[in-house]
C-alpha cells in the first residue's frame, strides 16, 4: 500500500508541477512573442540565439543571428552558411521544465531541490548552447548528415544529459535514495 501511495504522490507532484510550469511558460510566450506584419521571438529564444552566436565566436567561428522575417524563429549563420533556425522548442526551456518537474516530484530538501534545480537548469542550458554550436559546424561541414545530427544524435545528447542529472538527483539528493548501510565491525 505504501508503494502505491508513493507512486500516486510522485505522479501528482510531477503532473501538477509540469502543468503549472508549462502554463506559466505559455503565458510568457503569449505576452512576449509577436506575430503578424513583424515577427519577434520571445526574449528567451533571442537570448539563446545570441549566446549561441557568442559561443561560436569564442570558438573562432564567425556567427551571426537574425530574427526570421516570416516566422517565430532566429536564423543562425556560420559565415555566409545558413545553419539552422532556432525556434522556441530549441531554447531548452521545455527540457528544463521537464527536468524541474521530475526533481520536484522526487523531492529532496527544499534547499537541495532549489540548488540542484538551478545548477541542473544551467547545465542543460549550457549543454544546449554547445549542442547548437556543434550542430551548426557539423551540418556546414557534413550536410549529408543533417537529418541524423538534428533528429537523432543531438536529441540523444541533450536528453542523455537530463537523464544523467535525474540519476544523480535520485541517488544523491532525493528522499527516495537508499540509506547507506553501516559497516559491520
Amino acid at each position: 500500500m505504501k508503494k502505491k501511495k508513493t507512486i500516486v504522490k510522485f505522479l501528482l507532484k510531477f503532473f501538477i508541477t509540469y502543468a503549472v510550469l508549462v502554463l506559466a511558460y505559455n503565458f510568457y510566450l503569449d505576452k512576449t512573442q509577436q506575430r503578424g506584419d513583424v515577427f519577434s521571438c520571445s526574449p528567451i529564444t533571442q537570448t539563446v540565439a545570441y549566446h549561441t552566436q557568442k559561443l561560436a565566436n569564442l570558438f573562432g567561428y564567425e556567427a551571426t543571428v537574425y530574427q526570421h522575417e516570416g516566422e517565430l524563429s532566429m536564423k543562425f549563420f556560420l559565415g555566409d552558411h545558413y545553419s539552422f533556425r532556432l525556434i522556441e522548442g530549441c531554447n531548452s526551456v521545455s527540457i528544463i521544465i521537464l527536468f524541474l518537474a521530475f526533481i520536484i516530484a522526487f523531492s529532496g530538501s527544499i534547499p537541495a531541490t532549489i540548488l540542484f534545480g538551478i545548477v541542473g537548469g544551467l547545465v542543460i542550458y549550457v549543454m544546449n548552447l554547445i549542442r547548437l554550436v556543434v550542430i551548426s559546424v557539423l551540418t556546414k561541414e557534413y550536410p549529408q548528415y543533417d537529418d541524423f545530427l538534428h533528429d537523432l544524435l543531438f536529441p540523444a545528447i541533450i536528453y542523455g544529459t537530463v537523464l544523467l542529472l535525474w540519476i544523480i538527483w535520485v541517488n544523491r539528493f532525493s528522499y527516495l535514495k537508499k540509506p547507506k548501510r553501516e559497516k559491520k565491525s
